[in-house]
């Protein structure tokens, strides 16, 4: 009866046991909703830290997305939406009496407030609408520098809900955030997603290094806070990519130390201080660290030094490859900008050079970046040349183009012959001033540079068009 008695007791338990998760299933599956992030807590706290920045501005000619260029959304379209056609999606156009809207957050109980510098750009006034839709205040622009696309405004209020501030090097790819603004004046929209890539450089920002989300951002959501899961805000919404001006997927925001840095000295000095060499650079790539017999793609090469600048006085020249600057190893192209713009006027840094196959230091005088300029220059192109075996037929710069150009000597690109030269951006009217590492005061002296190469070799060209240069290297044949 006892063996009976138990079981009995076995098979009345075994659907109990059959239907309880083991401790490795309970440990290993968790439900779906209790793996994803509850934003309720954040957007209450933080949600009446950001304001709706409204800008006014005069009319005048329409331009992309039918907005005028004083339109904070014409800005936004042209900097960051290049590939939308002219004329832009319906329904993105000024608002009532010529506004803009925008989104900010306030950094100060007495009232000041971060957002973009393309978002209160040409406007006339400002106002800054509270998250309760109950209080508006005109606001003054403190400054705006638009190489980090940062401005600061000011209300004469006190009291006022601050924003919880983090740090944006703690983020890591796949970690959750959101983003709360005003996309198409909706005010306090909350958006969410996960962390893309950090240090995101870009083609036309050389001093940000951005972080890159999949947050739905939009027009309107521009100069809003992106937070971390903790409610710190780790990044302005600036920029998206979109092919059509809506977003797709891809969203890119400043960190919040960089936006910080240029909102103290916006603070302080009204405008703000960034170092300068007085170059022109591009990156190592495989081809070129070839040419120059690199053991790397390390650094930046020099393909431009301005007359009188800090890097001339320090004995820089085209055709260096800057390896290193104050210490620091230039891992990719847009770190040496940073760190130069970063450095204080007056203060002297140290290069390490790579010129010819040797390791070399140089102490260089930081001088102050000044506004920015726009220069252009162009040479003529004759008819006819001095082929090459590059593929290329050039001709002799005259006295006159040299000194348009403002290069002691070049030889002028006429023809782009079938070849490895038909496969390289160089065009005509392209100057070339140097070979590999190597400037040359002839056509003859540029003929033997080319002769002395072996069939197969790559040869690197410093080529000048208008203002701009740029190494490209080409296969001899």
């Amino acid at each position: 009866m006892k063996a009976l008695a138990l079981v009995l007791a076995a098979l009345l338990a075994a659907p109990a046991a059959a239907q309880a998760p083991s401790p490795s299933q309970g440990a290993t599956a968790p439900s779906r909703a209790a793996s994803l992030p509850d934003f309720t807590a954040l957007v209450k706290k933080q949600g009446p830290t950001v304001v709706n920045v409204i800008t006014t501005r005069a009319g005048s000619p329409a331009g992309p997305a039918g907005l005028s260029p004083e339109d904070p959304f014409y800005e936004f379209f042209r900097r960051f939406m290049p590939e939308m056609p002219e004329g832009g999606p319906p329904g993105q156009g000024d608002g009532p009496g010529g506004q803009g809207v925008g989104s900010g957050f306030i950094i100060s109980a007495d009232g000041y407030i971060l957002t973009n510098a393309h978002v209160v750009a040409g406007s006339s006034e400002v106002t800054v609408r509270m998250a309760d839709a109950k209080r508006e205040f005109k606001a003054k622009v403190v400054g705006a520098d638009e190489r980090t696309d940062i401005a600061l405004l000011k209300v004469e209020q006190n009291n006022l809900p601050v924003a919880k501030l983090g740090k944006s090097s703690t983020l890591e790819p796949g970690q959750w955030v959101a983003a709360i603004g005003s996309p198409f004046g909706f005010a306090n929209t909350i958006t969410a997603g996960i962390v893309s890539a950090t240090e995101r450089a870009l083609p036309a920002e050389t001093y940000l290094p951005f972080i890159q989300t999949d947050v739905a951002v939009n027009p309107g959501n521009s100069g809003g806070p992106l937070l971390n899961l903790d409610g710190e805000v780790v990044g302005i919404n600036s920029m998206i990519y979109s092919r059509t001006g809506g977003y797709m997927g891809v969203s890119f925001a400043i960190p919040i130390e960089e936006a910080l840095d240029v909102s103290k000295q916006l603070r302080e000095h009204g405008k703000v201080t960034r170092g300068r060499l007085g170059i022109g650079i591009q990156p190592v790539t495989k081809e070129l660290a070839q040419s120059f017999k690199l053991d790397s793609t390390h650094g930046v090469v020099v393909v431009q030094v301005e007359p009188g600048s800090p890097a001339e006085k320090a004995g820089l020249q085209v055709g260096d490859v800057i390896l290193a600057y104050n210490g620091k190893t230039i891992e990719e192209g847009n770190m040496l900008p940073r760190l130069v713009g970063g450095t204080k006027p007056g203060e002297q840094a140290k290069l390490e050079v790579w010129r010819k196959g040797e390791r070399r230091t140089l102490a260089a005088t930081i001088g102050e970046m000044p506004s920015a300029r726009e220069k252009s220059a162009a040479a003529k192109p004759p008819a006819q040349g001095t082929k090459s075996r590059l593929g290329l037929a050039v001709r002799e710069l005259e006295p006159e183009e040299r000194k348009k150009l403002g290069v002691d000597y070049g030889v002028v690109v006429v023809d782009v012959a079938q070849g490895a030269a038909a496969r390289t951006p160089i065009r005509r009217g392209d100057v070339i001033v140097a070979v590999n590492q190597t400037r040359f005061k002839s056509i003859e002296e540029f003929s033997k540079l080319i002769e002395a190469q072996k069939k197969g070799d790559t040869v690197a060209l410093l080529v000048r068009r208008g203002e701009g240069a740029i190494y490209v290297p080409i296969e001899v044949g």
